[in-house]
């Protein structure tokens, strides 16, 4: 996993989007751009990179592959329309609640490694003590529970509840 980290004018950072595995990065290359973003790694990480003119040629070469990446895109920007929507309204509770609920998206386990609670602040525009605090809050009512590692199992119906409040 990588953050994709926004620097604010006040030396805080903001999170904007966490990418995993068969995500796309870097569209910012095929328009001459500077990035918006620095990538930093949270977890082992393997990166394959395609230099833009590749990219550009694929359109020609390989549509098929073309149209997968443009697709990728497409999901990353979709993505971060959900992080502004979704993680960044609302109460503490449902920031956090939704967060892990998107940790989990699309998995056949509600298993769950979090990020540090400093990150996770960054990614919902909270506080590192407001976060720790909520999370604590999570386990002590048994929304999390603690497998050890910084892994939790979630309890997905009553973290939805909270989420939707």
């Amino acid at each position: 996993a990588l953050k994709l980290v926004q620097y604010l004018p006040d030396g805080g950072q903001r999170i904007v989007r966490v990418a995993r595995a068969t995500d796309v990065l870097g569209l910012e290359a095929l328009l001459d751009t500077p990035y918006q973003h620095d990538a930093v790694v949270l977890q082992a990480t393997e990166v394959c990179r395609f230099p833009a003119r590749v990219v550009r040629l694929l359109g020609a070469e390989n549509p098929a592959l073309h149209t997968e990446l443009m697709s990728r895109w497409q999901r990353a920007l979709s993505e971060a329309d959900a992080w502004l929507t979704e993680l960044s309204t609302g109460s503490a509770r449902q920031r956090v609640a939704r967060l892990l609920l998107r940790l989990v998206r699309d998995r056949a386990s509600s298993e769950c490694a979090l990020f540090s609670r400093e990150d996770m602040g960054a990614m919902l525009g909270i506080t590192t003590e407001t976060t720790s605090r909520t999370i604590a809050e999570f386990k002590r009512q048994s929304l999390l529970v603690d497998l050890g590692a910084n892994r939790f199992l979630l309890d997905i119906p009553n973290l939805r509840r909270i989420a939707e409040d």
